[in-house]
């Protein structure tokens, strides 16, 4: 008998009762603006902040719209101006260089290795071409934190860490986020929290948070926060900082707090969909797994891996077949970008150099995603169906 997958790559689980309770209570008392609150009345933008200040363990916290637009407030205010060249590895999403061309500044790719993190050495060699480096720890990937903070230290790099992947992923203890002097991340429904769109910016760094702050559009309302810098930061800067609205809003706050506090045991359920799909293709003959450092702490929604060496044509064929059988995968090989899966090479406004490396390694590299619909035994399917496309290519 042949299996066939029929569960939906694309469909988060439920919002949790209590999370549409209080985005009814919002509803009804309408008032969603971050700033319309009753007298006494903190309101659940700044309480979430306060929340998720306390769940990274940072001083500060601010709710944006979007993980994009978290990404371009941090390098705003860490100074990135127009021109100015921004390190960010070559393996990321389409975001990520693109907040860095929304300032006018320009990105310059590091390469990336066979565990799906930029390439320290690379930075080493590349660390002086930038004052600011934009991390993306993409699919969940974290590299050695350690030794990354050395080379940034060295070097004088500003590090901005973009964990649209990890939020709830740990390094040596340390919340993923937590190393830089900013760590951003989203809350697009496909991310770990589900607002819809939705971003959180993390730092403790007083005068970096009150830019962000103004930024967003406080209009000069920062003592309404819970996880804000003290209004005397402010006043230097308040005068000097523009207005480039990105607020979050109520709604989606209340949406989100309860979900934040479930974020322990929903990662637990990711890790165990990503061993049960790793521990059945454990022993596949030219299927290469991503090897994860033991200090890491992933979150697993999504898995990766790797089918080196093999043609475009093996790799369509290989795609078609698992597709047939109702596995959706994300190849990082073709030449035109599909859907949310798109590669350095693509993003022309960038102009970026060649990168042999990271090159070999997309051609071979696939992705899908792990919603908690499905059950580890979904996993198990899943990976039965690949094992048996894999075994159906020609031999390298």
């Amino acid at each position: 008998m042949t299996d066939r997958f029929d569960g939906n790559f694309t469909q988060q689980e439920p919002i949790p009762e209590e999370a549409i309770a209080a985005a009814l209570e919002v509803m009804r008392h309408g008032r969603l603006h971050r700033y319309n609150t009753a007298a006494g009345e903190a309101g659940e933008t700044a309480l979430l902040e306060q929340e998720f200040a306390r769940f990274t363990g940072a001083k500060y916290c601010l709710a944006v719209a979007s993980g994009g637009y978290a990404l371009a407030t941090a390098l705003r205010a860490v100074g990135v101006k127009p021109g100015d060249p921004v390190l960010t590895n070559a393996f990321t999403l389409a975001p990520v260089p693109g907040a860095i061309a929304s300032l006018g500044a320009r990105p310059v790719f590091v390469e990336v290795t066979e565990a799906l993190t930029i390439d320290l050495d690379d930075l080493v060699a590349r660390a002086g071409e930038a004052r600011v480096l934009l991390l993306s720890h993409m699919r969940g990937h974290i590299c050695d934190m350690d030794r990354l903070m050395e080379i940034a230290e060295a070097a004088g790099l500003v590090v901005i860490e973009d964990c649209a992947h990890t939020m709830g992923a740990e390094w040596r203890g340390v919340p993923s986020g937590r190393h830089g002097k900013i760590g951003c991340y989203s809350t697009q429904t496909y991310k770990h929290l589900n607002s819809g769109e939705g971003g959180l910016i993390v730092s403790d760094d007083a005068e970096v948070m009150a830019r962000a702050t103004l930024l967003s559009g406080s209009y000069m309302l920062y003592e309404r926060h819970l996880a804000s810098p003290p209004a005397g930061v402010f006043e230097g800067l308040r005068m000097e900082t523009p207005n480039i609205s990105g607020r979050m809003d109520n709604l989606r706050a209340a949406i989100l707090r309860p979900q934040l506090a479930r974020l322990p045991e929903k990662v637990a359920a990711w890790n165990e969909r990503l061993a049960r799909i790793e521990a059945g293709l454990a022993d596949v003959e030219g299927v290469t797994l991503v090897s994860r450092p033991e200090a890491a702490l992933p979150v697993g929604s999504s898995f990766q891996f790797l089918l080196p060496d093999r043609t475009a044509a093996d790799m369509t064929a290989f795609v078609a077949g698992c597709a047939a059988r109702g596995v959706e995968l994300k190849w990082f090989g073709g030449e035109e970008p599909v859907a949310f899966t798109s590669r350095y090479d693509h993003w022309r406004y960038a102009a970026p150099a060649r990168l042999p490396r990271t090159d070999r390694i997309l051609a071979g590299l696939l992705d899908l995603r792990l919603p908690l619909t499905f059950s580890p035994e979904d996993c198990d399917m899943i990976a039965r169906i690949i094992r048996e496309e894999v075994v159906k290519l020609p031999a390298c």
